[in-house]
């Protein structure tokens, strides 16, 4: 998403079956398990001298400090602002009775991701429904714009 690399994942030395701890970077914002999960920006980093994170809440407020372990620290994903669907086939699965549509997840950071939309048959039939309207609703506003 952000493309920086995850330390959860095997291939960057952390043992398998564990997380390694989270060390957020000055302006990311980080998720206070010792705070009841309070989300806030980290604005100092743990130095010589100095023994924890400093967060201040996304709209402002007073800060706090978190320890320079990064052990009540988590990272705070990215949201999801949209779903396309992507310029791959479709299939449907008779065995499991279920559609399968490749789709490309959109962050708001800009990163991507894709996945795959799976529908049943009553969900396919209701889809097939809605895009039907929105063709119609298309053609409309077509007609109006000639």
């Amino acid at each position: 998403m952000t493309g920086r690399a995850t330390p959860h994942l095997p291939s960057q030395s952390a043992e398998l079956g564990t997380a390694a701890p989270f060390y957020p970077r000055l302006g990311d914002l980080a998720r206070d398990t010792a705070r009841n999960g309070r989300i806030g920006v980290v604005v100092a980093l743990p130095r010589t001298g100095t023994t924890t994170y400093h967060l201040r809440p996304p709209g402002g407020g007073d800060e706090w400090s978190a320890p320079a372990d990064g052990t009540t620290l988590r990272p705070v994903p990215a949201q999801v602002t949209h779903i396309t669907p992507a310029k791959r086939d479709v299939f449907y699965d008779h065995r499991a009775q279920q559609g399968a549509m490749p789709v490309v997840v959109h962050y708001e950071d800009g990163g991507t991701s894709e996945a795959v939309l799976v529908i049943t048959p009553d969900q396919l039939e209701l889809y097939a429904c809605q895009v039907a309207w929105i063709i119609k609703l298309r053609e409309e506003a077509r007609e109006c714009e000639a």
